[in-house]
């Protein structure tokens, strides 16, 4: 059943208005919903994501929520050019290389938004 049903990421932020400068003026996303307890941002089919204040905001050491893209280089490019920085990690696992790493079937870019929330965007490699 769950199986079924659409599955949408939670992300908590400390500071709402400054998150949702971010994710609105920074990524571009529109509002589709402001309520009392946060906002909620359409993506592609039919995805969402909602941001709600919360004390454990930033404390996750593992990604929040990821995109996925076509272009990872050519998305990394553009958040750069407003101002996103890219985390740079080299680990026995992966390692980046000019802020994206490339393995397990994708290419994929870690960045932290205003609240300290890893996020990320991967492209499937097709072969």
């Amino acid at each position: 059943m769950l199986q079924q049903s659409a599955i949408y990421a939670y992300v908590p932020v400390s500071n709402l208005e400054r998150a949702r400068a971010f994710y609105e003026q920074t990524l571009g996303f529109t509002p589709h919903r402001v309520q009392p307890g946060g906002v909620s941002y359409s993506c592609a089919d039919g995805t969402a994501f909602f941001l709600y204040p919360s004390q454990g905001a930033g404390t996750s050491k593992a990604s929040q929520a990821f995109w996925a893209v076509k272009d990872v280089r050519a998305e990394v490019d553009a958040l750069r050019a407003k101002g996103v920085t890219f985390e740079e990690y080299d680990n026995p696992h992966f390692r980046t290389v000019n802020g994206i790493a490339t393995g397990g079937g994708a290419m994929t870019a870690w960045f932290k938004d205003t609240e300290g929330n890893i996020l990320a965007i991967v492209q499937p490699m097709t072969r």
